[in-house]
């Protein structure tokens, strides 16, 4: 099995049988804020893109890159789907020229011509990618590969289990807007960003020693950021504190937890991968190329400053009525959202900056009220600043997903009284009829179902599966102290009265081993 790399979470995946094509990614995403890094721009598209099948993780636009998929992409090839709860990743591809797909059955594994077996694991959650996420596992000639990307799955046994996994790419740094665009104290954000950074870590580590694979491909990031404004987001200032360490500082600390299976793909890395082991060519040596870094990024950013500025003038949209546009596409939505808006349980105001950098229009999105007015001089849980020009262009071309678009581009600062709050993010990515049904009936579905089963950590016995995402407590959970934490997503719960200390909505069953059993999670707690 040959892969080479093509960039961030892309790789193309040669067989005998036939070859596969992932996640490619190479225009601007995000208003031109993300950028892949090493660049990938350069190389030989044309030839990459004809390929027997196309598989793309999810619809973040780091992943699904619509513009290079309709220009590079055979429309030959066999889009290899996930079983996702909408349409909308098929509806994407069809729009874009593709006519061939194959509905990957979730979590069975399916024999293409020639020998080539794969399986799809969807993740669901309305918390998972733009809406779901999901990992392919291949297998040719008893060669098996396990590309996890970016996702989050609670357990890597559906893989195992199929045999022992010769090589596994998975996601290992940041991508996300946490802390940087928080109005904290410089001090505030190092200590948050460096907690985020190390959990990053210690997450990649438990899968890696889940699954014991023969090789370990670190990608899906980090992405670079080459706009002047965003600048200091790469990881290159000496910050403890930034999220976005690169795959030499992956390859250093996976040393010091005893890694040395590790394997660096460059766009254009390829590596042939065996039973017995896999044998490396890149176009560049990996160590000098890191090594160069900053004048890597330089360089990219003079080259790529035209279209960085070609975006930018594409966004202002003078004509649109924001306030009233905001009220005749999301007013509908509060009207039907019982679970997300409750969930919200108060105003989120957003500061449009004028074209002027000085003026500012507050607009309030009150859940409780269900409509959408200017602001009140209330006080609000969440505030959002950004400017006008940003919203304009979601309003203009009617973007349903507003955390893949404004908030991954961290083009925006935010203020919160109180803990994180996922049902804001949640509902700012269901923006139409049907992503928020879907949200909204899995959230029923969640609040009804009741986690029966507990385990045992240290001196408290626990609810099995965490209340956020339902990971396992017996692999994800660490007690310390009184507080539990889940490493899958770093919440952690006050365990002698089990509230959630990261999130509002989320509470654990907990009580001490020589305790008697409380009342079950969601009932007073005395």
């Amino acid at each position: 099995m040959r892969v080479t790399g093509t960039g961030h979470a892309s790789m193309r995946i040669d067989t005998a049988a036939g070859s596969i094509l992932c996640d490619p990614w190479v225009n601007p995403a995000y208003f031109a804020s993300w950028f892949p890094f090493p660049d990938n721009s350069l190389l030989d598209w044309e030839s990459l893109g004809q390929v027997d099948y196309l598989y793309v993780s999810h619809l973040h636009r780091d992943h699904f890159d619509a513009k290079h998929l309709r220009d590079f992409v055979s429309k030959d090839a066999t889009v290899l789907l996930p079983e996702f709860p909408t349409s909308e990743m098929e509806d994407e591809f069809r729009a874009l020229g593709f006519t061939k797909f194959l509905k990957a059955p979730n979590e069975q594994v399916v024999e293409l011509p020639g020998g080539l077996k794969i399986m799809i694991q969807a993740l669901t959650s309305p918390t998972d990618g733009p809406i779901g996420d999901s990992s392919l596992w291949v297998e040719y000639d008893g060669v098996r590969l396990l590309n996890q990307n970016d996702a989050r799955p609670t357990d890597l046994s559906v893989f195992a289990e199929l045999g022992h996994v010769h090589a596994h790419l998975l996601q290992f740094s940041g991508a996300i807007w946490y802390p940087m665009v928080y109005e904290l104290p410089q001090a505030a954000k190092t200590a948050f960003g460096k907690q985020k950074r190390d959990r990053q870590f210690d997450r990649t580590w438990r899968y890696i020693d889940d699954l014991k694979a023969s090789h370990v491909f670190p990608i899906a990031g980090p992405p670079c950021f080459l706009d002047d404004a965003l600048w200091q987001f790469n990881d290159i200032h000496g910050d403890e504190g930034n999220i976005f360490p690169d795959q030499s500082v992956f390859l250093s600390e996976y040393a010091k937890v005893g890694g040395t299976n590790g394997i660096v793909l460059l766009p254009g890395s390829v590596a042939e991968v065996t039973t017995e082991g896999a044998s490396t060519t890149h176009p560049v040596p990996v160590q000098e190329f890191f090594a160069n870094k900053v004048a890597h990024l330089e360089e990219m950013r003079e080259r790529k400053r035209p279209i960085i500025e070609a975006e930018k003038a594409s966004w202002r949209h003078p004509e649109v009525d924001v306030l009233g546009e905001m009220k005749r596409r999301i007013e509908p939505l509060l009207d039907e959202s019982i679970y997300l808006a409750k969930g919200v349980g108060g105003p989120v105001r957003f500061d449009l900056v004028g074209y002027d950098g000085e003026s500012v229009e507050s607009i309030v999105v009150d859940f409780p009220g269900k409509e959408v007015r200017p602001y009140a001089e209330e006080k609000v849980r969440y505030r959002f600043r950004t400017d006008r020009s940003l919203i304009e262009h979601l309003l203009f071309i009617d973007e349903v997903d507003w955390v893949n678009s404004l908030f991954l581009s961290c083009r925006f600062s935010a203020a919160r009284i109180g803990q994180y709050n996922e049902f804001v993010y949640a509902f700012f990515k269901c923006l139409s009829e049907e992503r928020l049904q879907y949200a909204e009936g899995w959230y029923d579905e969640h609040e009804r179902t009741t986690d029966a089963e507990d385990i045992t950590l240290g001196d408290w016995v626990v609810q099995r599966r965490c209340p956020h995402l339902k990971a396992d407590l017996t692999r994800f959970g660490i007690v310390e102290g009184d507080q539990l934490t889940c490493q899958l997503h770093g919440w952690r719960f006050d365990l002698p009265s089990g509230r959630c200390l990261t999130s509002v909505g989320h509470k654990v069953r907990a009580h001490r081993v020589d305790a008697e059993t409380p009342a079950p999670a969601g009932e007073a707690v005395i």
